[in-house]
């Protein structure tokens, strides 16, 4: 491979990058306002079709925070296996090969980690729960697009949410995307009180990582690049 332009810069992204992963605790440390502001400021440079920045970012700190997971939380106690029908479009067909023998080894490699079995529902289902009290984060991110807009604009929202991770990382901070607020849209809603037209593309967890939880060790496989690209000369 032929040297960078810049090595040093080209360095810290790829490191950057690299050292980004999805981290399900966090300490209670508080992160502030204006730190979220800055971040949210160099992840709008993200690109979008047209400069449409179709995205719309809800943050839920203090009071807001507490509200959302109280609510949603309570939401999954009472029916832990309920799914909107706006989920279902949002990840599906993805049952079949490769996908399920990915699926099924994060799982055991997670849960493994914690020390929880195969069958053992009430612990999966208090893992499972953590995800709507953030994991202990301080500050849940939001992120919805028009109901009116296409598959581009999903497109758009998922990279500026990967701008905002990065640049979380960047300063110190980490990040888990978390599509799985979804299956709770509607209780979501009510909490944050967007108007009707929106829809919930992912939450996020910011904040800083409690690096003595195991399921922090985490760091999920990735396939070769000739599993997934093709090159036609």
């Amino acid at each position: 491979m032929s040297l960078p332009h810049d090595p040093v810069v080209w360095q810290t992204i790829s490191r950057n990058i690299d050292a980004r992963h999805s981290v399900r605790s966090y300490l209670p440390t508080p992160v502030p306002k204006a730190v979220v502001e800055e971040l949210l400021r160099i992840a709008s440079r993200a690109p979008s079709g047209t400069n449409t920045q179709p995205w719309h970012v809800y943050v839920a700190i203090g009071a807001g925070r507490d509200r959302v997971v109280n609510t949603v939380c309570a939401a999954y106690d009472a029916d832990p296996d309920r799914i909107e029908n706006s989920y279902q479009d949002v990840y599906c067909n993805l049952n079949g090969e490769p996908y399920i023998t990915r699926k099924k080894r994060l799982g055991k490699a997670m849960y493994g980690l914690m020390g929880i079995g195969f069958g053992e529902r009430e612990k999966m289902h208090a893992q499972r729960r953590r995800n709507f009290e953030l994991f202990g984060a301080p500050v849940g991110i939001f992120v919805t697009v028009d109901k009116a807009v296409g598959r581009g604009s999903w497109m758009d929202a998922g990279m500026f949410m990967q701008s905002f991770m990065l640049a979380a990382k960047a300063y110190g901070l980490d990040t888990c995307p978390q599509a799985f607020w979804v299956q709770y849209e509607s209780v979501v809603q009510e909490a944050l009180r967007w108007p009707d037209d929106q829809r919930l593309v992912s939450a996020m967890c910011l904040g800083y990582a409690d690096d003595s939880a195991p399921e922090n060790r985490l760091r999920s496989e990735r396939a070769p690049v000739e599993e997934f690209a093709v090159f036609v000369e």
